[in-house]
């Protein structure tokens, strides 16, 4: 049975324990229930009492598609509550086949202590000095760590935000392309790892113990059912796969609910220049690829190589939120100097959207142009570094706001918002306001029903319908995260009636144990009453679970619709 590897990061002593009574968890449950129990609320999050939880699914190292994914727990940096940071590549499918349900990071190092690299291999987990790579970007480092392991290795690692402890600090995980490509991005948890003076986590390579599921040929047929519903469905099998995330920059754009400006515009008139189909257009006439998945197994494939006009790889993993961040947000229409923005936030390991989100508040202070690509890149080029401006831009928007004095801060719990106006896309806007993270479009994603019109048909101009709406997403996706799946699933599962169903097929037939559609539910119910309980002891009250004055008092072009749901209504989103 898979197992929890507890690993003191200052004695460098560990143990390997059965889940007991983290049994029956996994991915976003397993990291919020930990946090929620073995994590003082009101500790400082780069404390010794604060750890990093790192969990697979209930499904990971399985065969199912789309169940890749992995779960990063922390008591965050910038939020000061709770935080799961989801990402793909490999470290979810090979936990399993080294015999770990989680890994999980106490203590800290006395001061001064050296950064160390771990490396896990059979019931046995080695220190190692770090310094060959203490201070270098993430490709450069993980290409060292390739060197020294092997082209099978796969890590988890922090770049020099990380090391210095920024709030918008991310672990870069290692994609199916052998690159560093794959973040847990949100809320800082690579400042939590740093604190604990580790560099990367490496997997041993050698060690690969068959894993399947307790019942083959039921796991077999439910198997085959999931398949066909994800490519049965016009947005995972069509629409994400042809033009990647970013198919969804002309979308919303037309909807009238892309941030332009810093939350100013609800359209941008260079969306076409940033958009999925432009962005296609590039990659296949620069030789590279239009289809990659973010870890084994995906169906999906809505992943993506960019490569410059020499035909030199840039980035991959060029999502639609870090298009919208830099490209619509702080309004740079150069999709190259997006792309080359994309690939330094995954060399020093920060969060693409925190940082699309500072950038525009650093135009917003007059600190840089509006729309400067170029010195976008060299600002965000000093974090990491001792420079005061690196320092100011590491640590994310409110941190920003205060020092270049902008008091337009799009943020909630202290997180940015993502890439969707909740003026004019109310449904995720219940979702930025209550949940526990922070802003985060992926904790109940109501895009779907608002604009997408999956899964029904809720008016994202209105209040009417989308508390209930966000609530029963927000109880849905972590119940998604929890099992390893790819949150876009939802989709296809939104619209199929035998959706549900099918995942906890899945989760009967690969553990063995009973597990229904209820149980499913509860699984998301449960792990959001962990989030919500911390985030209580943490001093978080009804009144955190509101967005930005200006939001209320500027209504946005061009609907020239406000926020309008009160407090009290905006409790009917919790569990």
């Amino acid at each position: 049975m898979p197992k929890i590897l507890r690993i003191n990061t200052r004695t460098k002593a560990y143990t390997y324990e059965d889940a007991g009574k983290y049994a029956n968890l996994g991915g976003r449950a397993l990291t919020s229930r930990i946090i929620n129990t073995e994590v003082p609320a009101d500790c400082h999050p780069l404390s010794a009492e604060n750890k990093v939880v790192i969990a697979t699914g209930l499904l990971g190292g399985s065969t199912a598609a789309n169940s890749g994914r992995l779960s990063v727990g922390v008591k965050s940096p910038l939020t000061n509550g709770i935080k799961e940071s989801n990402s793909g590549g490999l470290f979810a499918h090979k936990m399993p086949k080294m015999d770990l349900l989680a890994i999980i990071l106490e203590d800290r190092p006395e001061e001064g202590a050296p950064f160390s690299t771990l490396f896990i291999t059979d019931g046995k987990v080695i220190f190692k000095d770090a310094t060959p790579i203490v201070g270098m970007d993430n490709y450069p480092a993980h290409d060292k760590l390739l060197a020294e392991y092997g082209d099978k290795m796969i890590a988890g690692m922090i770049g020099p935000a990380g090391e210095t402890l920024r709030k918008t600090a991310t672990i870069q995980f290692t994609d199916p392309y052998k690159r560093p490509a794959r973040s847990a991005g949100r809320g800082g948890t690579g400042a939590v790892m740093g604190s604990k003076k580790i560099k990367a986590i490496v997997l041993d390579p050698e060690v690969n113990t068959k894993v399947g599921a307790v019942d083959a040929e039921a796991f077999k047929t439910a198997r085959k059912t999931w398949v066909d519903i994800l490519q049965g469905h016009p947005v995972t099998s069509q629409g994400l796969p042809g033009f990647g995330t970013s198919i969804l920059v002309n979308v919303v754009n037309e909807a009238g609910a892309l941030p332009g400006k810093n939350f100013r515009l609800g359209q941008i008139d260079h969306a076409a220049d940033i958009s999925g189909e432009k962005i296609a257009e590039l990659i296949t006439a620069r030789g590279g690829k239009t289809t990659e998945g973010c870890h084994v197994g995906c169906v999906i494939q809505c992943s993506q190589q960019y490569n410059n006009a020499k035909g030199e790889y840039v980035t991959s993993g060029f999502e639609y939120e870090t298009v919208w961040a830099l490209g619509a947000n702080a309004m740079i229409k150069d999709i190259d100097d997006i792309a080359a923005i994309d690939r330094l936030c995954d060399e020093k390991g920060m969060d693409t959207i925190e940082m699309g989100n500072t950038v525009a508040i650093a135009m917003d202070g007059g600190i840089i142009p509006w729309g400067d690509g170029k010195a976008a890149f060299e600002l965000l080029s000093k974090v990491g570094t001792k420079d005061p401006m690196g320092m100011i831009m590491g640590n994310g928007v409110d941190f920003a706001g205060g020092a270049f004095g902008v008091d337009r801060l799009p943020t909630v719990k202290g997180q940015s918002m993502p890439a969707y106006d909740p003026r004019a896309v109310k449904g995720v806007g219940v979702t930025y306001a209550t949940s526990a993270m922070g802003a985060d479009h992926t904790a109940g994603y109501g895009v779907a029903q608002n604009i997408l019109k999956v899964g029904g048909d809720i008016d994202g101009l209105k209040k009417e319908g989308n508390v209930e709406l966000s609530k029963n997403l927000q109880i849905a996706t972590a119940a998604i995260d929890s099992m390893g799946f790819c949150l876009f699933v939802a989709f296809a599962v939104l619209d199929a009636p035998n959706g549900v169903q099918a995942m906890a097929d899945l989760v009967q037939a690969y553990t063995g144990k009973p597990f229904t559609s209820d149980d499913l539910v509860n699984l998301g119910v449960n792990c959001l009453k962990d989030e919500q309980a911390f985030n209580e002891r943490a001093g978080f009250t009804k009144m955190d679970d509101k967005l930005p004055r200006f939001f209320e008092t500027d209504p946005l072009p061009p609907h020239g619709v406000v926020w309008d749901l009160s407090v009290d209504e905006l409790q009917g989103a919790k569990v």
